[in-house]
C-alpha cells in the first residue's frame, strides 16, 4: 500500500470531496436509526455519496469472545476503512490487507456492496474490487456507527483524516442512561444492564473548547431527532467538507524540544494518575470476585502497561499518545483507560 506521502504527491488535487463522520453516544441512544436517516435525507437531497459502516454488524459479537481482543479488531476495521478511501482518492481497485480477519472483512465488504460503492471484479479470488460509480463521483461522506465512548478511539478516526486531509466531523446523540436501559432491554440481543451502566459512566463526550481537533462537533438530543437533519447539522458536514482536516508534516527539531519540555513537566503527574487509575481497578477487580492468582496477573499487567506509558511520554509519544502537540494528564489518562480496558475485559471475562 502507497504512503500518505506518496499518494498526497501522485494525485495533486482532488477530484472530490471526502469527509468522515464520527457517530458516538450509548448503545440503544438511537445512532443507527438517526443513521440511516440522515444517510438517506443527504443522498436524496444534496446528491451526496452517503455510506454508513455500523461497528456493530461488521464486527459481531461471535467476533469478540475474547473481549480482550476488541480493540485490536476496532484497528484493524480502520485499516479497512483506509484501502478503501485509498482506492477512491486513487480512482482504482481496492485491494485487500493482506493480514486480515476473514470473516470481519467479508462483512466489510458487504457493507460496501450493500450500499452501491462496490462490486467484485473479475479478479475476486485476488482480492479485488472494483468502484462503483456511486463511489466516485460528487462529495463522499462515510458515518461510523460506534458508541466510541472514549475520546480516544475518536481521535484514531481523525488521524485517519489528517493522513488523507479529508473532513473530519462529530455527531454526539444525547440519550439519558435510563432510556437506554429501557430501549436495550427489549432488544432481542440485549447488552447487560451492568455494562451499559459502566459504559455511561466512562463516557467522554466531545469536547471542542479543550480539543481543537473536535471543533467539528455537535451534540444532537435524541429525543429531539427527526427524519430531518437540522440545519445546525447540514451546517457542520457542509464544514466539513470544506475544510478538510490539513496534513501537516512533522517539524522533527521542534517536535524534540516540545518533547523535553513536555516529559520534564507530565511525567511525574502521569506517574501518579495512572498508579490512581490501576489502583481503582484493582479495586473493582476485588469487587468482581476475580481470583487471586489472577489478580496478581492482573496487576502485573497493568504496571507493565503504565510503564509503557510513561517510557511513551519519554520518547515522543510515538506508541499509544500520538498527539500534533503537548497533551495534559487527561488526555494520558483518557488514552490509558482505553488501553486498560482491553487487559481489564480479560480478567473479568473468566469469571463467568
Amino acid at each position: 500500500m502507497k504512503s500518505s506521502k506518496d499518494v498526497r504527491g501522485a494525485r495533486g488535487e482532488r477530484p472530490r470531496k471526502l469527509g468522515l463522520c464520527v457517530l458516538c453516544g450509548l448503545p440503544a441512544a438511537g445512532k443507527s436509526t438517526f443513521a440511516r436517516a440522515l444517510s438517506h435525507q443527504l443522498r436524496q437531497e444534496r446528491g451526496w455519496a452517503v455510506g454508513v459502516v455500523a461497528y456493530d454488524d461488521v464486527m459481531p459479537d461471535a467476533f469478540l469472545e475474547e473481549p480482550f481482543q476488541w480493540k485490536s479488531l476496532r484497528q484493524e476495521l480502520l485499516k479497512y476503512l483506509e484501502y478503501f478511501l485509498l482506492a477512491v482518492i486513487n480512482g482504482c481497485q481496492m485491494s485487500a490487507p493482506s493480514n486480515r480477519t476473514e470473516a470481519m472483512w467479508e462483512h466489510f465488504i458487504t457493507c460496501l456492496k450493500d450500499q452501491n460503492f462496490i462490486s467484485s471484479a473479475a479478479l475476486e479470488a485476488q482480492s479485488c474490487y472494483i468502484l462503483m460509480k456511486t463511489a466516485v463521483s460528487g462529495p463522499l461522506f462515510l458515518i461510523l456507527d460506534d458508541n466510541f465512548y472514549y475520546q480516544s478511539m475518536r481521535y484514531e478516526v481523525y488521524q485517519l483524516a489528517r493522513k488523507y486531509s479529508t473532513g473530519f466531523c462529530q455527531l454526539f446523540l444525547d440519550c439519558p442512561l435510563e432510556t437506554c436501559l429501557q430501549r436495550n432491554g427489549g432488544r432481542p440481543r440485549a447488552l447487560p444492564a451492568e455494562t451499559l451502566r459502566l459504559m455511561g459512566g466512562k463516557l467522554e463526550e466531545p469536547n471542542p473548547e479543550k480539543n481543537a481537533w473536535e471543533r467539528n462537533s455537535l451534540t444532537v438530543r435524541s429525543s429531539a431527532c427527526s427524519s430531518e437533519a437540522s440545519p445546525e447539522l447540514i451546517d457542520l458536514l457542509l464544514t466539513a467538507l470544506e475544510n478538510p482536516v490539513k496534513y501537516v508534516e512533522e517539524n522533527i527539531e521542534q517536535k524534540e524540544t516540545d518533547r523535553i519540555i513536555c516529559s520534564t513537566n507530565i511525567l511525574h503527574q502521569a506517574d501518579r494518575a495512572l498508579r490512581r487509575v490501576i489502583s481503582q481497578t484493582m479495586r473493582e477487580a476485588k469487587d468482581e470476585q476475580v481470583l487471586p492468582s489472577n489478580l496478581k496477573l492482573l496487576a502485573e499487567e497493568l504496571n507493565k502497561l503504565k510503564a509503557e506509558f510513561l517510557e511513551d511520554l519519554r520518547q515522543g509519544n510515538k506508541k499509544y499518545l500520538c498527539f500534533q502537540q503537548t497533551i495534559d494528564i487527561s488526555d494520558v489518562t483518557s488514552f490509558f483507560q482505553y488501553e486498560k480496558d482491553g487487559i481489564v475485559q480479560k480478567y473479568f471475562s473468566k469469571q463467568h
